[in-house]
């Protein structure tokens, strides 16, 4: 498996500086006033160094293996970690289509999916009953943008991006917009629209309760002319967008951002807390 950390990570050795400069003082002090024969000297420096060598490649193995992070963002803790969203407490979001549809069969919805696995396994009330949630919902005006009468198959109600349906402890979102084959697409301006309007969305409702998103989209939601973007990349559009936001969490609540397990490896998370303390 290749190192997400390089060994020698200029932030990894900066930490690792910061991390031995008070013990190198203390010692630096220690000699200047205790006479030390010349050959215990030379040994204590030898296995000072191989110390610092083990030191050091703890800290480089133990980068690579970071699976939980915990940054703040201005007044806000927030938790990055890998981990499932459905046992996480509080408020769980799941990222629709612009459309809420909800019927599982690969095309609209894939049952792999976040999405899919909530409509299949989470939810104690029936599909039918969950539609009719949605559509007396008490969406805001400009939050239903229109009705596409033409789409063969589906529901015909269109949300802006970023739109949140509350239902129990879960936070319902219009994420990907769908083209004429039922594929979820954004372009990267609408990605950032939709993380915008979201978290101000959420800032409305969240009442000091803690909120876990995914990454989103990780899944198989298309970023027009950014195919190849990275969930690393993804995270540190979703941690600026929220710094920006007026999106703040009041202690003990915070914002998590679940990261699924298979997708771990791929995310240099050492990376991803430097960037956020730096915002």
């Amino acid at each position: 498996m290749e190192n997400k950390v390089k060994f020698y990570d200029k932030k990894l050795i900066d930490e690792f500086l910061v991390r031995i400069s008070t013990i190198s003082t203390i010692l630096s002090l220690v000699l200047i006033f205790i006479s030390i024969p010349e050959q215990i000297k030379i040994a204590f420096g030898g296995i000072f160094i191989l110390v610092l060598i083990f030191i050091y490649q703890r800290s480089w193995r133990e980068a690579n293996a970071l699976k939980d992070i915990t940054v703040k963002i201005d007044e806000s803790d927030v938790n990055i970690k890998v981990g499932d969203l459905f046992k996480e407490p509080d408020y769980k979001v799941i990222s629709f289509n612009e459309y809420f549809d909800t019927v599982v069969d690969e095309v609209l919805v894939n049952e792999r999916s976040i999405n899919g696995i909530f409509l299949k396994e989470h939810i104690r009330i029936s599909i039918d009953e969950l539609d009719n949630k949605i559509k007396n919902y008490p969406f805001e005006q400009n939050e239903i943008i229109g009705s596409n009468q033409n789409r063969p198959y589906g529901k015909k109600t269109k949300y802006k991006i970023g739109t949140i349906f509350v239902f129990e402890d879960y936070i319902l979102t219009a994420f990907s917009k769908f083209d004429e084959h039922n594929r979820a697409y954004l372009t990267m301006p609408e990605y950032l629209e939709f993380l915008i309007n979201f978290w101000d969305k959420v800032n409305k409702v969240y009442a000091q309760k803690s909120v876990s998103v995914p990454i989103f989209g990780s899944g198989i939601t298309r970023i027009k002319e950014h195919k190849n973007i990275s969930d690393e990349e993804l995270l540190k559009i979703m941690i600026w967008t929220f710094k920006i936001s007026e999106m703040r969490f009041k202690y003990p609540a915070k914002l998590s951002i679940i990261i699924h397990n298979a997708k771990i490896n791929q995310i240099n998370l050492l990376e991803i807390k430097n960037t956020a303390n730096s915002l």
